[in-house]
């Protein structure tokens, strides 16, 4: 009888365990503050950035990307427009890629290099070492942006409602979210489901 209780003992944690490990990270609520804004990230660039570096009075736009997530290619466009707008204007961005378990294939840091090259990106992108800064964020997605003022985060999710075609596009969200930033207001909308590729953890 004891044996059969220590085993059902046994089974219980073990499904625990696994429920806990296995359990998606939990998302960053509207209004927190950057997470792990002194985290030192390897950019294109081949400098160490941080979070609190690229940041500027006006805030941050965090997008989780990668070079070979098919949504991120067809939001290609769209990443290359808002992040020049960002730093037009005064807002730091930084594209972050934090698919660990393809760091020796097409996410390599030489391939983001040539990624970032051919794209002609101008703001950071940099490698995300063991997923820290997506776990941190609560990131599962790419693309999935996160959007902060000087005082926290006002807009997370998707780009848009159609990532599939930016000609039919109906609801810009981050275009709406960055125009309402530089107005010193809130976003109509701060919360959207982000589509895409799962961002690739180590096991």
């Amino acid at each position: 009888m004891k044996k059969a209780a220590l085993f059902l003992s046994l089974i219980i944690v073990s499904v625990l365990t696994f429920s806990f490990v296995n359990s998606p990270p939990e998302e960053l609520a509207i209004n927190a503050p950057i997470p792990q804004g002194d985290y030192k990230m390897k950019d294109v660039s081949g400098k160490t950035v941080s979070l609190n570096e690229i940041k500027t009075a006006k805030g941050l736009l965090v997008i989780f990307s990668c070079n070979t997530c098919p949504y991120v290619k067809l939001s290609e466009t769209r990443i290359k427009e808002y992040s020049d707008y960002c730093l037009a204007n005064g807002i730091g961005c930084a594209l972050i890629n934090s698919n660990e378990a393809q760091r020796t294939e097409d996410d390599s840091f030489d391939k983001m290099s040539a990624y970032f090259a051919a794209q002609k990106l101008k703001c950071t992108y940099a490698v995300d070492e063991k997923s820290q800064l997506a776990n941190a964020f609560g990131a599962t997605r790419t693309p999935q942006c996160f959007l902060f003022n000087a005082k926290g985060l006002v807009y997370k999710g998707a780009i848009d409602d159609n990532v599939k075609d930016a000609a039919a596009v109906k609801a810009p969200y981050l275009k709406e979210a960055l125009a309402s930033l530089l107005k010193n207001e809130t976003p109509k909308t701060q919360e959207t489901k982000s589509i895409g590729c799962t961002i690739k953890r180590v096991e």
